[in-house]
């Protein structure tokens, strides 16, 4: 599923979890949270609405996630939020580098290992993601699906390149 804003996270994350024994999760949210939404919650330009999760709530919110997912035992990853691109309706460039300065600072502070898409993202950016859009091609997918499958191999104490 789309997870949507943190706020989402917070009221699906145990009904998402259910009863099964995780051994990684690897997640991330703020593309959401950072988006301008009108009062309908329809995406808007950023002069007609306002974020739909402010910064300071969403460190609040994604801190209380980070608690709830360290209960299941399971080895976290947080992926980094990749770009956004000048011209994207409803998002500012710029906001996602200070929404995943805030993350990094929680997933330090609870020992979450970080896969930093945005790194990963902006070495190909041209290549790989759809021009004023926050979303990619199907190549630029396709390799960032690849390198997030590689974290979690790793964290599982595989190989990738074995698979």
């Amino acid at each position: 599923t789309n997870c949507g804003p943190t706020t989402r996270g917070l009221a699906q994350l145990d009904k998402w979890l259910g009863n099964g024994k995780w051994d990684v999760i690897h997640f991330n949210w703020g593309l959401h949270d950072l988006k301008y939404m009108d009062d309908k919650g329809r995406l808007v330009p950023v002069e007609k609405g306002h974020q739909q999760v402010p910064i300071e709530q969403y460190a609040k919110n994604l801190e209380e996630l980070v608690k709830r997912l360290k209960k299941t035992g399971a080895k976290l990853i947080w992926a980094s939020t990749t770009p956004v691109p000048e011209g994207a309706t409803g998002r500012v460039k710029g906001d996602e580098v200070r929404y995943n300065a805030v993350a990094k600072k929680i997933m330090e502070k609870y020992g979450v290992a970080i896969d930093d898409l945005y790194c990963v993202a902006i070495s190909r950016l041209s290549e790989i993601q759809r021009p004023r859009n926050v979303h990619f091609t199907r190549e630029g997918s396709e390799f960032l699906a690849r390198h997030v499958a590689a974290s979690i191999l790793k964290a599982l104490g595989e190989n990738p390149k074995d698979n």
